[in-house]
């Protein structure tokens, strides 16, 4: 653990926001909803009902008036910028680095180290994975380059979640739940496997590229609840259609692109799509960007439960029994117990290997691994 120092914020190189491309994609048809309105009255439910139908369906969305600035915005990008700026030696310390053996995502994970579906060619992805800003998560790793920038990171993080919950309390109306039951099993008070996550693709040779079908990151669900993106402008990332076509995620000005996540599809007995989607190599006009990127990953709480849930309408759906058996009952699974299985599962290893076809299961809880 680092200490938290109270240092001055040191000034910083601005990011600058690279040009959306010129190329003819096949963009994603992906509903964008306006925050602005969630306090009015009546706003939650007007907003779950519009948001019903991405989460049913694509299990991707964009959110805007959220409240986070354009400026705020830069500034996190731009400290990002600056940590993966540091040379490879004063990031890559061996107590700061992703401890994947035991399926612990928080740290540091480096590029160039593990190959790309049995190939020579080497993953081009760096990242930073910040625990909560909590006494119970203070021994998990932070960079002390963090400690400069820390009021703002802590901030961010905080914000991060509390856009999160909203998030929550709509799906919640959708499912005929009270606001709070998702809401209250992701406080940020509580431990969990939350991040905020820095990450950068190094570009590639069009060569090596090519022998790995332009992947940047292979195909897969997200592991949580629910995943936050501050949209930036270099394509890349796809979502698989239910008709099986890959599709692109357009940028939204000032939005948030937010996705589902496994265990919000296991709550949900797959009413809310956890959708595979994948980053691959840019377009022409963009080959050359180290694409940076801002997540908030939201895990569910460490004992949380994360058995569907008794909703009305997935009993109307058919979707949940009305009770379950002693049998079933037995099998629970805990947030942090199907996270670390499935972090160890996809990243301790030395080869992204392609699993097209095959599926992680912890429990009674599966969902499909593809990766290709």
């Amino acid at each position: 653990m680092v200490s938290a120092i109270s240092l001055a914020p040191l000034p910083l190189p601005q990011w600058q926001r690279p040009e959306p491309t010129t190329a003819d994609l096949s963009w994603a048809d992906i509903a964008v909803i306006d925050f602005s309105s969630f306090d009015n009255p009546g706003g939650k439910e007007r907003l779950a009902e519009e948001l019903r139908h991405a989460v049913h369906t694509t299990g991707f969305f964009s959110v805007t008036g959220t409240g986070f600035t354009d400026e705020e915005v830069r500034r996190q990008y731009s400290i990002g910028q600056g940590f993966f700026d540091l040379p490879l030696e004063e990031k890559n310390k061996p107590e700061l680095r992703c401890d994947f053996g035991q399926g612990n995502y928080f740290g540091y994970r480096a590029a160039h180290e593990k190959k790309i579906m049995g190939t020579e060619v080497l993953d081009n992805v760096e990242s930073v994975n910040i625990a909560k800003f909590i006494p119970e998560l203070a021994y998990e790793p932070r960079h002390d380059f963090f400690n400069r920038f820390l009021a703002e990171v802590e901030g961010f993080s905080r914000r991060s979640l509390e856009l999160a919950s909203k998030i929550f309390t709509l799906f919640a109306l959708i499912l005929e739940l009270p606001p709070d039951y998702f809401s209250s099993k992701h406080e940020y008070t509580s431990k969990s496997e939350d991040h905020l996550r820095y990450m950068i693709y190094r570009p590639r040779p069009v060569s090596q590229d090519a022998l790995v079908e332009n992947l940047w990151s292979r195909a897969h669900t997200d592991f949580g609840s629910l995943t936050l993106l501050w949209s930036q402008n270099v394509a890349g990332l796809q979502i698989k259609t239910k008709e099986g076509d890959w599709k692109y995620v357009p940028p939204v000005d000032g939005g948030i692109i937010c996705n589902v996540g496994d265990a919000m599809q296991f709550w949900s007995a797959g009413y809310l799509k956890s959708t595979t989607h994948r980053v691959i190599r840019p377009p022409a006009d963009q080959d050359h960007i180290h694409r940076l990127g801002i997540f908030y990953f939201v895990r569910p709480g460490n004992d949380t439960d994360i058995a569907p849930a008794p909703s009305p309408l997935l009993r109307r759906l058919g979707l949940i029994k009305e009770e379950l058996n002693d049998q079933e009952l037995k099998q629970k699974v805990t947030g942090l117990q199907y996270v670390r299985e499935r972090v160890k599962n996809y990243h301790d290893h030395t080869d992204y290997e392609n699993r097209k076809g095959k599926t992680f299961k912890v429990g009674d809880l599966e969902i499909e691994d593809e990766a290709a």
